[in-house]
């Protein structure tokens, strides 16, 4: 059983997560591979509504996604694509990334390879996810304007979608763990974070909702 300070807290740090960038027109769109498939939905939804010529979706494979997307989150994500009817020239795929820095770097070769002028982004990633992708994006491509995104939806409706909400709360607290981690080694940007996340951070680490804290230094 959740309790009700446990869901408040997972609220506002869901709600800090989230960038609230308003989606403008970019030169692509970057679709961060997850477990979740709304992120491919999400993408396709930004270059139905004009904001983007070309997607590329990234990622490998995962401990959560290796039986759910056994060819690759993002190749799972480009038939997604295809199947919502976006055409095959349009959809990119960089398949190799396994950590969002990876998926930052790799995206850039891959488009630098293709000979794709790229001066802005759409960042399409889990709705928690949004500023930790955001922050990893402006340390490795810092010369392109990068615009979050994500489906747009409660904490409530999300957890709702996943079916699990220690699963969701736990991803929660450890994107909130890497953002405070990761600026000191190097992998994204520092972000402030406001006293009253950090101590609904502790509460929910103190109930138990660790699974997904890092122990190691990994982007």
């Amino acid at each position: 059983m959740i309790s009700e300070q446990s869901w408040a807290d997972a609220e506002l740090i869901w709600d800090f997560h989230q960038m609230h960038h308003e989606p403008r027109p970019c030169s692509v769109a970057v679709g961060l591979g997850s477990h979740d498939l709304g992120v491919a939905d999400a993408t396709v939804d930004l270059y139905r509504r004009g904001m983007t010529p070309l997607i590329v979706f990234t990622g490998a494979t995962s401990r959560t996604t290796q039986e759910r997307m056994p060819r690759g989150e993002a190749v799972h994500y480009r038939e997604r694509a295809l199947e919502l009817g976006v055409p095959p020239a349009d959809v990119l795929v960089e398949s190799k990334a396994t950590n969002t820095g990876e998926n930052i770097l790799f995206t850039r070769t891959l488009l630098e390879e293709k000979g794709v002028k790229v001066e802005s982004i759409l960042l399409v990633s889990k709705p928690y996810e949004e500023r930790r992708a955001y922050a990893t994006a402006r340390k490795l491509w810092p010369e392109v304007e990068v615009v979050s995104a994500s489906a747009p939806m409660t904490f409530r409706h999300y957890v709702d979608s996943i079916g699990d909400p220690r699963l969701v709360i736990d991803m929660l607290v450890g994107a909130l763990q890497r953002l405070q981690l990761y600026p000191q080694q190097g992998f994204m940007v520092a972000h402030r974070v406001p006293e009253e996340v950090l101590a609904a951070y502790r509460r929910l680490c103190a109930d138990g909702f660790t699974g997904r804290l890092v122990h190691a230094a990994a982007p």
